[in-house]
């Protein structure tokens, strides 16, 4: 059972960083793509990032291109999504989620959207229990 936890959330600064990662257990790692989704408040939950773990391949949503970066460590099973220029509508629960169908999660995470997080459960394989980013102004 693939399992993922989430850290590094927090509050910053608008213009400021935050990394998060997201450690992956129960799996194979090369076999896995990681996609990272968030909430904010009052709004519809969306993709943001994705990575395939075996061949790098990665995808941004326009909203956070130019300024997130999702990387991998393959030797410790992990996902990382640094977070540059933070700006105040970043502020959001963020969740990773797995999956070893790799197109159907990146479809996921260009189209997915919810109002709740667990009207999407079964989408994909796994979701981490997410991390709160607060930006402030």
């Amino acid at each position: 059972e693939v399992q993922l936890a989430e850290s590094g959330g927090g509050l910053a600064q608008a213009g400021g960083s935050l990394t998060l990662s997201c450690a992956v257990s129960g799996v194979s790692f090369n076999d896995i793509a990681i996609g990272w989704f968030r909430q904010a408040p009052g709004k519809d939950g969306e993709g943001v990032a994705y990575i395939s773990v075996s061949d790098g391949a990665s995808y941004y949503a326009d909203s956070v291109k130019g300024r997130f970066t999702i990387s991998s460590d393959n030797a410790k099973n992990m996902v990382f999504l640094q977070m540059n220029l933070l700006r105040p509508e970043d502020t959001a629960v963020y969740y990773c989620a797995a999956d070893r169908l790799k197109k159907t999660l990146l479809f996921h995470t260009k189209n997915l959207k919810w109002t709740t997080r667990d009207s999407v459960t079964t989408a994909v394989a796994a979701w981490g229990q997410g991390t709160l980013v607060t930006v402030s102004s």
